[in-house]
């Protein structure tokens, strides 16, 4: 042990000290600060199934692979830093003594080639990340970058350390060898082997390297210990927490059913609530719960939830990284004044810091540095004036899509949060955009968002050659309960759709039944735009209806067929939270399957160009992908597919009460996503839910005025695809078919039933 290693040693433990005190100081603040939000005891069990997709996520990379140019890299990097942990900690051997390594596996070949592997794939991975964010830098496609609005500075700055970190181990290594310390075989050492061949012999630049490898690593520690908003260098830690506290305990991403109203870990009562007392959604960030915070404080800034957002896309000034990072920032912000025990009320006045109340009171008030205190008035959601912290703007330019939820790499759930913020915007501060107020009053007042007399339900029924049964007491023998809705009631387009499932279940044999006037809206516009009380009351009034409709049978046997993919995700994932358990399938499901059991026959082929439109609520939210596709297929048209499809489409704009509020920045949504139909050249867009059939008709519609899109291009929902099919195969039989057959009703063999389902 020469002076040179006396001198390195020296100094890397001294900065050692300094930096994991300062580290682990920070790891306790930040669990300090975490813990200020509200309790949610949902999130701690059961701990296999946790566990298991925790395991799942990070070792095999699951959710960073949806962007698979950069999966692979970031999964080197990931690795490196975790095995390359005890890579680190043994440079506190090779500093003093050059020749050091761990027993018993420092001698191994396979130990060897693994940390010849980390050096490679470590510096490769820091490299190609780097790039990667050069070659999408917002210099050069600003709102096309998703690094748009991201800290550079702290992305450069761990990708530097990742770099030097691998240049470590690789240069320890190959100077070992240079200097006759190790001599593992070539294939362990491929790379550091023939390096070592053209390096100096001096055990002196072993202990040089190891010095390297340390202190750019307690440099890293210093600097992520001094900045708890470095989500880019934390969420190496909090991750894994935060994959493992998500909502759904099945590995399911936080989308279907939203996140229940809850003040002080429980579920809230709307009717025994008392807004002194309990938080109606979110009012100030120390109403998030503290997965919330954990939520703020994992962001990476890496963006992808911003790439596939419609509202970025689309100029509007949503995005949610920038939510996300934003509302970490106030937080650790105002972290200090609530530590030391400050609150405001609803009025804005100080009930928390009062002299009264503490008898440190003045050594709390020294605690609080004035920034805090500032930070402390500001109103959570406000304009520019009011120096609010999310723009109103912003919170209402969502169609909570939930491609951010979808894409999120470390499962932070946006949708939740922003409608949280919405629940207290509309149901304590009165603050909406004006178009709700008419739409709100319309679902109290009318049971339907277009104000329509409920005695108009089965107006759609009109002109059919066929009695369309309706409820009157008793179920019998009808197996399913056709739910409507209210644009398949009301909205001219949308009853299209109706009116084709319905001749389809006709045609079928499906015994079937409607409610009629008896049917209200599901609440789905009113819960997305934040007015949770008004859903809770159309909610509970119509599990009042199904369940006595439902009266007497097994919950496996409470069948419901629904063509709204709103209406489908709201009676299938929320209605449980309200007392309804019902088996909801979408009609694009039945049908399908109508098909495959040869119930429904598709024999004149629709000879035409489609492409298909996944519905927000039908697709990513339900995961119902494959259904409506095979439709397409079995109608005979060739499907098109857009270059924004299946788990990344884009949103139509209805979603989120987006369709009874007006577009006033930037592009229309529906425009855009129409645009990119066109781009398929397709004669007609399909889709599966009237919200987006009525976003994209206008869309099309728009585009034919500006003589942009050919009037051929007309929109339709896919079961009107598959009803051209069959009653066109229909007509066939009935002219060639003689009155007086009838069919022999032999079963098609398996094989003839596996071709037909695939045509």
């Amino acid at each position: 042990m020469g002076a040179l290693q006396l001198t390195l040693g020296a100094i890397g433990v001294a900065v050692s000290v300094y930096a994991w005190g300062l580290f682990v100081a920070g790891v306790l603040r930040l669990t300090r600060i975490i813990r200020l939000g509200q309790p949610d005891p949902t999130r701690t069990g059961p701990f296999w199934p946790r566990l298991k997709t925790l395991l799942v996520e990070f070792v095999a990379h699951t959710r960073m692979m949806k962007f698979r140019k950069v999966g692979p890299w970031h999964w080197m990097v990931m690795w490196g830093f975790l095995i390359g942990s005890a890579v680190l900690f043994e440079a506190y051997g090779e500093v003093f003594s050059p020749g050091f390594h761990w027993p018993v596996i420092g001698t191994w070949p396979a130990w060897s080639l693994l940390i010849e592997l980390l050096g490679l794939g470590t510096v490769a991975g820091g490299v190609a990340l780097a790039v990667i964010r050069q070659l999408n830098h917002p210099r050069r496609a600003d709102r096309l970058s998703r690094f748009a609005g991201s800290s550079f500075k702290s992305a450069y700055f761990v990708e530097a350390v990742v770099i030097v970190e691998g240049l470590g181990i690789l240069g320890v290594k190959a100077f070992k060898q240079a200097s006759g310390l190790e001599d593992p075989p070539l294939w362990s050492s491929f790379v550091t082997g023939p390096l070592s061949a053209i390096l100096p012999s001096s055990p002196n630049w072993v202990s040089i390297m190891a010095a390297i490898k340390l202190l750019s690593a307690m440099v890293w520690l210093i600097v992520v210990g001094k900045n708890l908003t470095m989500g880019i260098a934390w969420h190496r830690f909090s991750a894994f927490f935060n994959i493992y506290f998500k909502r759904e305990d099945d590995g399911g991403v936080a989308l279907g059913a939203l996140r229940p109203m809850m003040s002080g870990g429980e579920v809230l009562d709307l009717e025994e609530a008392d807004p002194d007392e309990d938080t109606f959604g979110v009012g100030k960030v120390e109403d998030f719960t503290w997965k919330g915070w954990l939520d703020f404080s994992t962001c990476t800034e890496c963006g992808r939830c911003q790439s596939q957002c419609p509202a970025w896309n689309t100029g509007k000034p949503l995005s949610p990284k920038l939510v996300i990072t934003q509302l970490r920032d106030h937080a650790f912000a105002k972290a200090p004044y609530l530590l030391a025990g400050g609150s405001r009320d609803m009025a804005g006045d100080e009930v928390g810091l009062v002299e009264d109340k503490y008898e440190d009171y003045k050594k709390r008030l020294e605690t609080i540095d004035v920034l805090a205190m500032a930070e402390s008035e500001r109103p959570l959601v406000g304009g520019p004036d009011e120096l609010g912290v999310i723009d109103p703007e912003v919170l209402w330019s969502c169609t909570t899509c939930g491609a951010c939820v979808e894409q999120c790499p470390v499962d932070i759930e946006h949708v939740d949060h922003i409608v949280d913020m919405r629940r207290y915007q509309v149901l304590i501060e009165s603050n909406f955009p004006s178009e709700l107020g008419g739409m709100f009053k319309n679902l109290e007042n009318k049971g339907n968002p277009w104000g329509q007399n409920s005695r108009d339900r089965l107006a759609w029924t009109e002109g059919l050659d066929f009695e369309v049964p309706v409820f009157d007491g008793e179920l019998g023998d009808t197996e399913y309960l056709f739910w409507v809705g209210c644009a398949g009631a009301f909205e001219d387009r949308a009853k299209k759709t109706t009116r084709a499932v319905a001749e389809l279940l006709h045609t079928a044999g499906v015994k079937y039944s409607v409610l009629g006037p008896e049917e209200t809206c599901t609440g789905d516009p009113a819960r997305r735009a934040g007015n949770e009380f008004l859903f809770q009351m159309l909610a509970q009034q119509n599990v009042e209806v199904l369940n006595t409709v439902f009266d007497g049978r097994e919950a496996g046997q409470r069948k419901i067929v629904v063509t709204c993919a709103h209406c489908f995700n709201t009676l299938a994932n929320e209605y449980p939270q309200v007392g309804g358990q019902y088996e909801v399938v979408h009609h694009t499901q039945l049908l399908n399957r109508l098909v495959r059991e040869r119930r429904l026959v598709p024999v004149a082929e629709v000879a035409e160009d489609v492409t298909y439109h996944d519905p927000c609520y039908l697709g990513r939210h339900n995961k119902v992908y494959e259904a409506p596709r095979e439709l397409v297929g079995a109608s005979g048209a060739t499907l098109r597919e857009m270059p924004r499809h299946g788990d990344r489409s884009m949103c139509c704009g209805a979603g989120g009460a987006r369709m009874w509020m007006e577009e006033r920045i930037g592009k229309r949504i529906n425009v855009d996503r129409v645009d990119e139909a066109l781009g398929t050249a397709p004669s007609k867009i399909a889709t599966g839910c009237p919200f987006c059939r009525v976003m994209l008709t206008d869309g099309v519609t728009a585009r034919q005025n500006e003589g942009v899109a050919g009037g051929h291009v007309e929109v339709v929902d896919v079961s009107q695809l598959l009803l051209t099919a069959v009653r066109r195969g229909q007509e066939r039989e009935a002219q060639d078919v003689p009155t007086d057959a009838t069919p022999t009703g032999t079963p098609l063999p398996d094989e003839d039933k596996t071709a037909s389902s695939s045509n």
